[in-house]
């Protein structure tokens, strides 16, 4: 996620955002009213489209079972300046460790990349529970530029398709704003185009932005979605997105937190500093050091996730940063909570850090009936995301 034509603005939560910590008032508006019947047959059933329209939906927790993992093969030399090459054997590490488990969905920008794709999983001996397509693509990100799948109140799955608009930062994205259409053209799921209330707009929304429990309770960050620096929905209020989480996403509790981590370019993604990893227990990026920028940040979080916790509605575990990694002196988002869940294995970002260990141990705690497998991420981070940012999960 990067692309040096563009830097950010000033950090920090502003604007719309309120000085108090996080609400932890809980919203279930009463349900849309049902589309008309198609007046040319009065008592007639509704079209499909309206159906979809008149349906409620859920987004499931990512431990839920996958039916599969989707990632897009590197390609975009500028992502990492002057080090895209050891990228692609990092990228068949995570296939190897993912395609015991599920089936791993590989989107490959044109010919060359697939077969670069396949030249470095043959040599991993990767050959089986993968399919690569041809599918034009900008950046691998996937996290943010996939559709997310949710499931309708009749168990049915859907692609909620979220604009993509390159985290209001960068010019290039036309490819990966139509990666949703060629994700519903290869799984034949429905299209969901999510729209704002006040101006029918498709609404702006990353996957690396919230974070769920699947049981009716959001993470997002005031920096993220709240601040007029990368913004990603201009007009759009706190009790906006509220509603639209609990539309498209079955969200009955938003928890804002502060800030992200050091380093993000995204301006606030979530993902690098709290996590579900069960209904009930969130786990924390927390910096100890008060001279690292991050511990402001985390000890901020904290405080925002005990509030909405009230008299422990969740547990609250914390994970350490890794030592700040820096690359030509610039601060990269260095994170344990980019952390990846799939069936029967958490894949987790490694920095040959002291703190490597104590991350890992805390997350085979916490996810017993996985295993955890660090994935060496201090190439990786070069491009702005790790591990969570470059997957997509399809549920079963």
């Amino acid at each position: 996620m990067r692309d040096d034509l563009n830097e950010g603005g000033v950090v920090g939560p502003s604007g719309d955002v309120r000085q108090s910590r996080t609400s932890a008032r809980q919203i279930d508006p009463p349900p849309s009213p049902p589309p008309p019947r198609d007046p040319r047959e009065p008592g007639a059933p509704r079209p499909e489209r309206e159906r979809r329209q008149a349906a409620r939906y859920r987004m499931p927790a990512e431990w839920s079972r996958h039916e599969a993992t989707w990632i897009a093969w590197p390609h975009h030399e500028p992502d990492w300046p002057g080090k895209l090459a050891p990228i692609p054997w990092v990228y068949a590490e995570i296939v190897r460790a993912l395609h015991r488990f599920e089936r791993v969905e590989i989107l490959c920008h044109d010919e060359e990349v697939r077969e670069n794709a396949q030249r470095h999983l043959d040599a991993h001996g990767v050959r089986e529970n993968l399919r690569l397509h041809l599918v034009p693509n900008d950046r691998v990100w996937l996290r943010d530029s996939a559709p997310i799948v949710v499931r309708a109140d009749d168990g049915s799955l859907a692609l909620a398709n979220w604009r993509f608009n390159a985290w209001a930062k960068y010019t290039n994205f036309a490819r990966d704003a139509r990666v949703g259409e060629a994700v519903a053209r290869i799984t034949g799921l429905p299209l969901l185009q999510p729209t704002r209330l006040d101006n029918g707009e498709r609404v702006v929304l990353e996957g690396g932005a919230i974070d769920t429990d699947g049981e009716g309770t959001l993470l997002v960050t005031e920096e993220c979605l709240l601040s007029p620096v990368q913004e990603r929905n201009p007009g759009l209020s706190r009790a906006d997105y509220e509603q639209l989480f609990h539309r498209w996403l079955g969200i009955r509790q938003t928890i804002w937190l502060g800030e992200g981590c050091e380093g993000d370019d995204t301006h606030g993604h979530v993902d690098d500093v709290a996590r579900f990893v069960a209904p009930g227990v969130v786990v924390l990026a927390y910096e100890e050091d008060p001279a690292d920028d991050n511990h402001r940040r985390s000890a901020d979080n904290m405080e925002r996730l005990q509030l909405a916790s009230g008299r422990g509605a969740f547990k609250i575990v914390k994970l350490p940063f890794p030592r700040p990694v820096t690359m030509n002196g610039e601060r990269l988002p260095a994170s344990y909570a980019n952390f990846y869940i799939a069936n029967g294995v958490v894949l987790v970002p490694t920095f040959n850090d002291p703190n490597d260990r104590f991350a890992l141990n805390t997350l085979a705690e916490l996810l017993p009936d996985r295993q955890v497998i660090g994935i060496h991420a201090v190439d990786l981070v070069w491009g702005f995301g790790t591990l969570h940012c470059l997957t997509q999960q399809q549920p079963a």
